[in-house]
């Protein structure tokens, strides 16, 4: 059995930064990543990783201001620079997608059960 357990979520106003966390435990899992659904709108892929050692690769909306990083079983998410707009509920995935299907929510068979973020004044 996988679970996947998030932290980091807060409210912070615009410009701050927050630091998520997902920690993995049942075994290893070649792919993690982040996903965030806002209100009204289609969960949308935010960043993946397959290793440590790995390049993350990122929505274009987060490029710049998000940084993923992994160390075994466990990922972060830098995010600096925050906007209204990625206000959300962030939720971390992880599976064995194919790297053309990393963007795609269907190929993650785990998830953890998210958190808020808010950015607002």
């Amino acid at each position: 059995q996988v679970q996947l357990v998030e932290s980091g979520g807060a409210l912070v106003q615009p410009g701050g930064s927050l630091r998520l966390s997902c920690v993995a435990s049942g075994r290893n899992l070649r792919t993690m990543a982040w996903f965030r659904q806002a209100p009204g709108k289609e969960r949308e892929f935010v960043a993946a990783i397959r290793s440590s050692s790995s390049q993350p690769r990122y929505t274009d909306s987060v490029k710049g201001r998000y940084t993923l990083s992994r160390d075994k079983n466990t990922v972060y998410l830098q995010m600096n620079s925050l906007k209204p707009e990625d206000t959300a509920v962030y939720y971390c995935a992880a599976g064995t997608p194919i790297l053309t299907t990393e963007e795609m929510a269907a190929y993650y068979n785990y998830w953890g059960q998210g958190t808020q973020v808010t950015v607002s004044s």
